[in-house]
């Protein structure tokens, strides 16, 4: 069994004195697992962070064995984020919820808007907002996608601004005003009535309402929470 393909690496661990075991996402074969054979040197390391995009092969002699891989560099997300922190926790958390994905099991749409995420981590005007479209979509890939195209109530597709945080539809101004306490908050940039300026406040509606929804489906279920780098992402660019 041989594949060639591109990747999102997501994690690494020693194996061994030398070799590495990397967790890898691929267009085309989902995430997989594979041994590189000195992943540990001086050379690899550096391809070997999570975040980067690498060109991958992996060989096995079955197609349910953990097989060997070689890898080699596309472009270091991980490097160009290092001088800054806030852009390095929003690579850390991407490369942590995407391995609540299943093994093996390919989701182009979401690698092609995950690479598209990660090109414009150097642009902080830009990527927050993307980020949580991202966690959206991610929400979305795993059958638990939330519906803002219309009020749950009326029907109608204007003035949406809650969610509800149980069957995770949007609910307009006049529907959702006696139970506002109870709602979540709809930011405008993730309804059809889009408007090009984003506020710090909209971003921080945005992941307080995709983090709910990721963590009552896809978390607490497996007994995890939100990573600490997506925790500590939030609570900076809130400040």
């Amino acid at each position: 069994m041989q594949w060639t393909d591109e990747g999102i690496v997501l994690s690494v661990r020693p194996h061994g004195e030398t070799a590495a075991v990397v967790d890898l996402w691929t267009r085309a074969h989902g995430r997989h697992m594979g041994l590189v054979h000195g992943g540990r040197s001086r050379r690899l390391r550096p391809i070997l962070q999570a975040g980067n995009h690498v060109d991958a092969v992996w060989k096995a002699r079955l197609a349910d064995q953990l097989g060997s891989m070689s890898v080699e560099m596309r472009r270091a997300f991980a490097a160009e984020t290092l001088d800054d922190p806030q852009a390095l926790m929003a690579l850390s958390s991407v490369t942590t919820l995407t391995g609540l994905l299943p093994e093996r099991d390919p989701h182009p749409n979401l690698y092609e808007i995950t690479l598209f995420v990660l090109g414009f981590l150097n642009d902080v005007t830009v990527w927050p907002a993307l980020l949580v479209r991202w966690e959206l979509a991610l929400l979305d890939e795993l059958g638990f996608g939330l519906d803002l195209s219309q009020c749950a109530a009326t029907g109608a597709n204007d003035q949406l601004i809650y969610v509800s945080p149980k069957s995770g539809r949007a609910v307009s101004a006049s529907a959702g005003e006696p139970y506002r306490d109870k709602l979540l908050a709809l930011p405008p940039f993730l309804t059809k009535q889009r408007s090009a300026t984003v506020t710090t406040e909209d971003i921080n509606r945005g992941f307080a309402l995709t983090g709910h929804f990721i963590e009552k489906h896809l978390l607490t279920p497996r007994g995890q929470t939100l990573p600490a780098s997506r925790m500590r992402l939030v609570s900076q660019l809130a400040a």
